[in-house]
């Protein structure tokens, strides 16, 4: 990704990860390209991602020293970083996906969200950089 005007989303776990100052990130060669990114105003985040966090949180797999709908609050408030709504065209194309992906609804919305965006997707998960690997949507291993 050499254009840093280029829309990035960035995957669930790397907002939370990037938000809490996870060593992951903080050693991550994608820092760079984010900083740059958020010179610009052009860090996303999908709708479903705010959902996800309140599952993870509610069922006791990350915790937070705040509340939840907080964090959410201050993290989508995070200079350069912004939400995209589930629109009914990310919501036909998660249901549309070209070539063969798993059936997990916020990984096929964030998919869909990716492609529709034109953005490229910061992500760890194996299922989604294998698909980004088929050249389906523009991926970044984090």
């Amino acid at each position: 990704m050499n254009d840093s005007k280029e829309l990035i989303l960035l995957d669930t776990h790397v907002w939370l990860w990037l938000l809490n100052g996870e060593e992951k990130m903080t050693n991550s060669p994608c820092l760079s390209l984010i900083e740059n990114a958020v010179k610009y105003s052009n860090i996303r985040v999908s709708a479903i991602s705010v959902w996800e966090v309140g599952m993870l949180e509610s069922k006791g797999r990350i915790k937070f020293p705040i509340d939840c709908l907080d964090w959410v609050h201050n993290a989508l408030n995070a200079p350069g970083i912004s939400m995209v709504p589930i629109t009914p065209e990310i919501a036909i194309e998660s249901s549309r996906l070209p070539g063969k992906f798993h059936g997990d609804p916020a990984d096929r919305i964030i998919v869909a969200t990716v492609r529709k965006l034109g953005a490229t997707l910061l992500s760890h998960d194996r299922n989604i950089l294998l698909y980004g690997k088929k050249k389906y949507l523009k991926i970044i291993k984090t």
